[in-house]
């Protein structure tokens, strides 16, 4: 059994549990942010191996035995391009530093606000590849059809929107010199794996998980931290201020490439396996 969360899981492990000894399954606990919520350390109790995505994750599991470090799984579509040539496929210019903003695929309210409020000053020199989420595009398709009444065409033409990219998320990735972002599990895995510096903006509203994240990231030098309010006053000094500053740049890169375990998918099939054929051959 694998198990990643949520408390719908934890009756089903408590189930496991019921069976006999003799027949009972083996079960991998997937912990995808730095810190467990309740439900993951309840599963915690019942699971025969824990995977985690980072090794300072050991210390919420003392008690457990059988811990492995695993890294975050990100999908195999997800390829590293050329700059140039991800650039080109959102029609962006080659020479110019780019900005990814994205929220997920509901978006991020406060982060497309502080984008939409900027924009003027944003595109001073930096072009933005905005991915909405599905709650706010039409909201932000009004803000650049406004843009583009005073606006120069040359100027219109550095914002690209999108609501949701899939296929071509990797491109976007790519594209980006930096990513103005929430702080989800995902970043975890996904940004490592493009080596991309980040502005980190948790969600406030959710405990501390993105917290937690966010401040693993920062503390590899792989990123930056702007808190939710702060971010209609900060957002843009801070842009201006990283995408300036190449050798910054360039060691944040460094940091969260170090981070990166592109195989993590692999390893955790590879740990569900292991547990099954020692179930199989259980005397």
């Amino acid at each position: 059994m694998l198990f990643t969360g949520g408390f719908v899981a934890v009756p089903v492990a408590l189930a496991g549990r019921l069976v006999k000894q003799a027949n009972r399954p083996r079960s991998l606990l997937y912990v995808p942010d730095i810190e467990p919520g309740l439900a993951l350390k309840t599963l915690a109790r019942f699971a025969s191996r824990i995977a985690v995505t980072v090794e300072e994750s050991r210390d919420y599991f003392r008690t457990h035995h059988d811990i492995v470090v695993t890294g975050y799984p990100t999908r195999p579509e997800l390829q590293r391009l050329e700059p140039a040539q991800a650039r080109q496929s959102f029609g962006l210019a080659a020479g110019l530093p780019t900005l990814l903003v994205l929220g997920g695929s509901k978006g991020a309210r406060s982060i497309n606000r502080a984008v939409l409020a900027a924009l003027p000053e944003l595109l001073d020199g930096v072009q933005v590849l905005h991915i909405t989420g599905q709650l706010d595009w039409s909201e932000v398709q009004a803000a650049r059809a406004k843009l583009s009444e005073s606006a120069s065409t040359e100027l219109i033409s550095r914002y690209q929107i999108y609501p949701y990219l899939h296929e071509t998320m990797g491109a976007a990735f790519s594209a980006a010199d930096l990513v103005v972002s929430r702080g989800g599990a995902s970043t975890l895995g996904e940004l490592p794996l493009f080596g991309l510096p980040a502005i980190l903006v948790p969600y406030p509203h959710a405990w501390r998980y993105q917290q937690v994240n966010a401040q693993y990231l920062a503390g590899h030098g792989a990123a930056e931290i702007i808190q939710d309010a702060d971010l209609p006053a900060e957002l843009l000094p801070a842009v201006r201020r990283l995408l300036a500053d190449k050798v910054r740049l360039d060691a944040m890169r460094a940091s969260m490439r170090s981070m990166s375990r592109p195989q993590a998918g692999a390893e955790i099939a590879n740990q569900v396996l292991s547990l099954a054929v020692a179930t199989r051959d259980r005397p």
